[in-house]
């Protein structure tokens, strides 16, 4: 028994020592990953604040660009006050925001907007160029239809030295066979869809010729257009006469009625810009025509139908832009007719635009459906996306974005 003590005291001795290292390995562990947790909470929430702070950010360039476009209703455009805010809160959050535009309409406008939130600041910054209603060739919201040959392909009225010209034609729309392409359409650019809409699906191609076919990540805008309010100067109604008419016969007017008698009606446009507002319809008779002379423009609020006979329409003697048709009313038709070429420039996002010539069309068309029957072709006028402040449905729209 005096043997066995001794050496029961030496093996409890010798087992402290492991006793202490594992205590220790374990405590080493749990500080590591202590230190661990508390690295990636902190990553977490730097990360979690930067993209509260990102969303901030993001919130004060969409209210900043939406003052913009609100500063646009009000005419004459005055920049010399442009949109500013500091330290605005998002609801319901801790989160705020600063923003500032600058600049002038002769070099452009610059937007930076920072979020912050806790220790975290995002920045964006952008650009703010001005968009006009004739971006596209050709855009709708419903079927846009293309006889079989038709070529679209583009050029610059303002500069013929510009031969390479982008262009797009396409719908808003993701309903199946939306855009038809007969036999043998050549489209000198890209053509769209409506988002999340199938390309193969939507477009039934039947033998054309195009650049890329893809579908929009977001759907065109369509600005409302309302009416400048002009004094009521009554209707215009020509029998088998020519009725010329210049920049103090603008107006509003109930309807135009253009008739053919022993001789075609005629209505010119002539000797400067004329701005008709137009409650009604615009009926133009067999062999009758609206003709603007080089020296003119027309630009016409329509809230009725276009409606052209046989070999009648409208004759431009300038350029596409010196012809605006803006629809105004809620569900319209436009047959569009020249006896020669078509040159001009159409929004009616609620109008079904028919146009029907015997020659090439010049400009761009915007509707609620387009369909070519013409024994022509279609080429977009690059010029009409020159737009200013004073002009329809343009919109202030963000471009060359950043972030930091």
């Amino acid at each position: 028994m005096g043997v066995k003590r001794p050496l029961q005291s030496v093996r409890r001795g010798s087992a402290l020592p492991l006793v202490m290292a594992a205590v220790l390995i374990l405590f080493v562990m749990g500080m590591g990953l202590m230190s661990l947790g508390m690295h990636s909470r902190i990553l977490a929430i730097r990360a979690g604040s930067e993209i509260v702070a990102r969303c901030a950010a993001d919130a004060g360039l969409t209210q900043a660009v939406y003052e913009m476009n609100e500063k646009l209703k009000i005419q004459p455009w005055d920049d010399s006050t442009l949109p500013q805010v500091t330290g605005q809160g998002l609801p319901n959050c801790s989160a705020t925001f600063r923003y500032t535009v600058t600049g002038d309409l002769g070099g452009g406008y610059y937007l930076e907007s920072i979020g912050n939130y806790i220790l975290a600041d995002r920045k964006v910054n952008c650009i703010l160029p001005l968009q006009g209603p004739f971006e596209k060739a050709i855009f709708v919201q419903g079927a846009l239809i293309l006889k079989a040959g038709t070529v679209v392909d583009g050029y610059n009225s303002g500069d013929p030295s510009i031969t390479d010209v982008e262009l797009v034609i396409g719908t808003n729309s993701t309903l199946s066979g939306s855009i038809v392409l007969n036999s043998g359409v050549t489209v000198d650019g890209d053509v769209v869809i409506g988002p999340s809409g199938t390309v193969e699906d939507v477009i039934q191609d039947h033998g054309a010729s195009t650049d890329d076919q893809y579908a929009l990540i977001e759907e065109v805008e369509f600005p409302p257009v309302t009416p400048p309010g002009l004094a009521n100067k009554g209707i215009i109604m020509i029998h088998g006469t020519t009725l010329i008419i210049g920049p103090a016969d603008s107006g509003q007017y109930s309807k135009i009625v253009i008739k053919r008698a022993a001789e075609p009606g005629i209505l010119e446009i002539s000797g400067g810009d004329v701005v008709v507002e137009v409650s009604g319809n615009i009926d133009v008779g067999q062999d009758c025509e609206i003709i603007v002379t080089p020296d003119a423009s027309l630009t016409s609020y329509l809230g009725g139908d276009l409606n052209t006979d046989n070999n009648a329409g409208i004759n431009n003697q300038n350029a596409p832009g010196s012809f605006k048709l803006y629809g105004t009313g809620t569900d319209q038709t436009f047959t569009i007719r020249a006896k020669s070429e078509v040159l001009g420039a159409v929004y009616a996002p609620n109008a079904d635009v028919t146009v029907m010539a015997t020659g090439d069309v010049y400009g761009s068309f915007v509707g609620n459906s387009f369909q070519m029957m013409s024994g022509g072709n279609f080429y977009y006028d690059e010029a009409l996306k020159n737009v200013s402040v004073g002009d329809e449905a343009v919109q202030f729209v963000v471009r060359g974005w950043s972030e930091e």
